[in-house]
């Protein structure tokens, strides 16, 4: 499996036998390239119009883009109900987490979200191997709420999205609150994250991508 970051909360997840699975494509930019390859299969957090963006090259994706279980060959994806905000939603509204398991492998990308959520979900989350966790604040959760989430669920590695970097418009944070919280930090020069790289040696790792714009 495979995992590369677009920016901001955009991925996409390659599968062992070669599916394509794009996470929160944006339509406009603000400082990233959406130039977003073909694919099978999108899912989209929120309602918000940059995670609906279609390019010419997937209009016969299959978008998911609502809390429930979906099936895709071997892979499961498991849509969970939660919100952007602290308010149940009613100041920025809904928002999905997903979660994409394999045979091997477990990945959640927790989308706009703006609160920790129920005990029910978060059992769910505890002890995912990847988590791609927003920490910019403003729209989503801050670092220190991310934190929080993160010894809450206990990943095996844990990916931070959504932040301020040098190419971003969008008022956001630096990831500093974040980054140093965390006990192992790894810095990768690459946007590309091939997961039979890893050793799953420590509790918890973070893992820094390279911005692709920057």
């Amino acid at each position: 499996m495979q995992i590369i970051w677009y920016g901001y909360s955009s991925f996409l997840i390659k599968t062992s036998i070669g599916k394509r699975i794009l996470i929160d494509p944006f339509d406009n930019p603000n400082g990233c390239k959406n130039n977003f390859p073909q694919c099978d299969l999108v899912t989209t957090s929120s309602s918000y119009y940059n995670n609906l963006y279609l390019n010419s090259h997937n209009p016969t994706a299959k978008v998911i883009n609502e809390a429930g279980t979906f099936y895709m060959d071997s892979l499961e994806i498991e849509g969970l109900n939660s919100f952007q905000d602290k308010y149940n939603g009613f100041k920025r509204g809904p928002n999905i987490i997903y979660i994409f398991k394999d045979n091997k492998y477990s990945v959640c990308h927790l989308g706009n979200l703006g609160h920790i959520p129920s005990s029910s979900v978060l059992e769910k989350l505890r002890n995912i191997d990847i988590l791609l966790i927003p920490i910019g604040g403003n729209f989503t959760l801050n670092g220190l709420d991310a934190t929080k989430l993160c010894n809450l669920i206990c990943p095996k590695y844990i990916i931070p999205m959504h932040y301020k970097t040098n190419s971003t418009s969008l008022y956001l944070d630096n990831p500093k609150n974040f980054i140093t919280s965390m006990k192992h930090i790894r810095k990768i020069n690459s946007n590309i994250l091939n997961i039979s790289d890893l050793t799953f040696i420590y509790e918890s790792e973070c893992i820094i991508l390279t911005p692709p714009y920057t």
